[in-house]
């Protein structure tokens, strides 16, 4: 926005000081993950029954569109009908910031579980409430660890919940995809339920990796057709990982 004056001409911005951009983050982060990760990791403690629609999933849809709302950013999901609801599935997404998170949380229509690498179940707060709400922590560094936690999540996929991964394993740096790692699509082939892409635009704008804090903006998220596995063997994995990899990027560049 410019702003005239018969002295001077001053440009001025949407974005908000340094110094306010990171205490609105960190301040929403810390209150909203205590308050939610409070209910959960109390649900836990009580047993309180994992059903669709009950306490964990509300508390973590409330979680993910609170953050996004205090930082102002919107998410808008194209073709929704895409984004399945009555029968699980392995929602795969490319990943370039942390907001990725907040947004496919509060998307996905159906109950959810990611897929995620141990270190953020040691985040305070939020580590207990994803403990709580049974979420899968993935050993990056010792493989027959993670695989033995591939078989875990596919049961809770073949029980009803679907499942979310990033198969780069980490944020990109800048913003395209890299190489997908073997796990998800072994977890998609022991599950035997179809994978649905889904590309994540604007978050490398919104909070790339390194920033200190997000920027308000936009996030679309596009899913594709799904992609089956029934039938698949462990042989197959590379082979489905890389019909995955070409529909992310029919996604990118639409």
């Amino acid at each position: 926005m410019v702003r005239m004056s018969i002295f001077k001409v001053t440009v001025t911005s949407n974005e908000p000081p340094p110094l306010i951009g990171l205490i609105r983050y960190w301040g929403s982060f810390a209150l909203i993950t205590s308050w939610y990760g409070a209910i959960m990791t109390g649900a836990g403690l009580l047993k309180v029954k994992q059903r669709k629609g009950g306490i964990f999933d509300r508390s973590a849809r409330g979680w993910g569109a609170s953050l996004l709302r205090w930082n102002g950013i919107r998410v808008e999901v194209e073709r929704p009908e895409r984004l399945r609801g009555d029968r699980p599935c392995i929602y795969v997404a490319n990943h370039v910031s942390f907001v990725d998170i907040w947004a496919m949380v509060k998307a996905m229509p159906d109950t959810v579980r990611f897929v995620s690498k141990k270190e953020l179940f040691r985040v305070p707060a939020m580590g207990q409430a994803m403990k709580a709400a049974g979420h899968i922590p993935i050993d990056r560094k010792n493989h027959a660890a993670a695989f033995a936690m591939y078989d875990e999540a596919a049961v809770l996929v073949r029980g009803g919940t679907s499942a979310v991964v990033f198969p780069e394993g980490t944020r990109s740096w800048d913003g395209t995809l890299m190489p997908f790692k073997k796990g998800p699509f072994v977890l998609a082939i022991k599950a035997q339920v179809p994978i649905v892409p889904v590309y994540i635009h604007g978050t490398f704008d919104i909070m790339r990796r390194g920033s200190r804090y997000p920027r308000k903006g936009v996030i679309r998220l596009v899913p594709g057709d799904e992609i089956p596995t029934a039938g698949l063997t462990f042989d197959d994995r590379d082979a489905l990982s890389r019909r995955t990899r070409e529909a992310l990027q029919v996604l990118a560049e639409g």
